[in-house]
């Protein structure tokens, strides 16, 4: 196997891996040698992934976790540690969309369901998984972050706030812990196909949002999980801070 797509023996935590980018890349890391700890809020989902990358041979194990609640997040490290000795990759995907609204609509409720799931649970992954790093040699973590979080995003406010915080708490983290050989990076996708676009835009909606990208189309989950893989590579050591947009072009307009 390349060097640059071996994860032999590492270790990796994943929310949010029942569908979408979480499941991809916990399918792909298997693939690759790694040992995974995988959650989601949809507990017979995310079990059901798991007893599908354990026919194949690889250690997996499943909870159901609700990063919100910041003692869900510490179990999916302390399981970690528990099970395989430490914690080498985490990936902080978990998120959720909200419908389309004017700004001046956003109410307190959309607002703290936004900020709970999007932003909490990150810094709550991030913090048991940095307070485990920092005893061993280092580490790599991944946040999703996403377009909305590089820039203005119209009808989805709230969403691109939490999402906003999201890289800010990417940057710091990679400020703070660089010294620690913890490199912590996010990722910054367009629309991209996944049930949680699907459910959010209809086809006409899907067509429409394809209008403005130079590749004239939305991205498909395995195009964002190539990079993902990319990014926490182990020969990929000198990275670190970076939000990388993945988006056909839409940056480069």
């Amino acid at each position: 196997m390349d060097p640059l797509l071996d994860f032999t023996g590492k270790v990796a935590v994943i929310t949010g891996a029942a569908q979408g980018f979480g499941k991809l890349l916990a399918e792909e890391l298997a693939s690759r040698g790694a040992k995974l700890v995988i959650s989601d809020i949809k507990e017979s989902a995310v079990r059901k992934v798991a007893d599908d990358i354990a026919s194949t041979g690889a250690d997996v194990i499943a909870l159901k976790c609700d990063v919100s609640k910041n003692v869900e997040c510490k179990a999916m490290v302390d399981t970690a540690i528990e099970k395989f000795g430490r914690v080498d990759i985490g990936v902080n995907n978990a998120g959720i969309a909200h419908d389309f609204h004017a700004l001046h609509e956003i109410d307190e409720t959309l607002m703290d369901s936004q900020f709970s799931i999007n932003v909490k649970g990150v810094q709550f992954g991030m913090r048991h998984q940095i307070e485990q790093m920092l005893k061993q040699e280092g580490g790599a973590i991944l946040n999703v972050s996403s377009m909305a979080g590089l820039g203005g995003a119209a009808s989805v406010g709230a969403y691109s706030m939490a999402k906003h915080a999201v890289i800010g708490l990417t940057k710091t983290g990679a400020v703070e812990y660089g010294k620690n050989n913890i490199r912590i990076n996010a990722i910054c996708p367009f629309f991209t196909l996944t049930q949680m676009v699907t459910d959010m835009a209809d086809q006409g909606m899907q067509d429409k949002m394809s209008r403005g990208v130079p590749l004239r189309r939305l991205g498909e989950p395995k195009e964002i999980v190539a990079v993902m893989l990319m990014m926490l590579s182990p020969g990929n050591t000198y990275m670190t801070g970076q939000c990388i947009a993945i988006d056909g072009g839409v940056a480069a307009g």
